[in-house]
């Protein structure tokens, strides 16, 4: 009986791990080419049940993990080291593999979301709470991921010995922040029934304060 267990819970982890393969690709060029429309729908959807939710997406958190692991597995063809990884002072210590530095890299960019997902609740005029949180952290996580990769990726070119990798990393890591900027100074435009330049604005000191958190986990985490 307990294999007979164990056999359906492979059996759902199987097709759940090599759906990812099809639906990663499609949330992420969805996320590329319409990232206001994921996130209208995923506005949308909100109030299906559970089972019925992210049926055409893959789940939020899900796809910026993944979008990370793709990232780190650039940079691990192209030969480079996590350097938290490698520096065992400090908190670095903490870090010790893949995995660790898989999560770390998970909830800095996560920062992201979370810090813009709780400026469009403060000015949406809702109490802040977990509650009224989740869904703009959920809908704020396919730009973000859209983002991570390409900075990641533009990092890790940046790096190469090549000329041109390299001039191609820092065209791309510029690509990666412009994009993020537009999309979200749309989405709160739209959201918030603002102007574009006032959205602008509000969404750069939402990006600056992500910007901060990363420079201060980087820096406890390399020294």
């Amino acid at each position: 009986m307990d294999f007979m267990k164990w056999l359906n819970s492979l059996d759902e982890l199987l097709y759940e791990v090599m759906s990812w393969l099809l639906f990663f690709p499609l949330t992420l060029w969805r996320a590329v080419l319409k990232p206001i429309d994921v996130m209208e729908q995923i506005d949308r959807e909100a109030a299906l049940p559970d089972d019925q939710q992210y049926a055409a997406l893959l789940s939020p958190p899900l796809f910026l993990a993944l979008a990370l692991l793709l990232a780190h597995s650039v940079a691990t063809v192209l030969g480079q080291t996590d350097e938290i990884i490698a520096n065992h002072h400090g908190l670095a210590g903490l870090v010790s593999d893949n995995g660790s530095a898989l999560v770390l890299r998970v909830i800095v960019f996560a920062s992201f979301p979370l810090f813009l997902a709780a400026r469009l609740v403060r000015r949406s005029g809702i109490a802040l709470d977990r509650g009224s949180l989740r869904l703009p952290f959920y809908e704020q996580c396919y730009p973000a991921a859209v983002f991570a990769l390409a900075v990641s990726v533009g990092t890790s070119l940046g790096m190469d010995g090549q000329p041109h990798v390299r001039s191609a990393g820092h065209i791309l890591l510029l690509l990666g922040i412009v994009n993020y900027w537009a999309v979200e100074a749309r989405w709160f435009a739209k959201v918030l029934a603002i102007g574009r330049l006032r959205a602008a604005g509000i969404v750069s000191v939402g990006i600056l304060e992500g910007a901060v958190f990363v420079f201060v986990v980087g820096f406890l985490f390399t020294r």
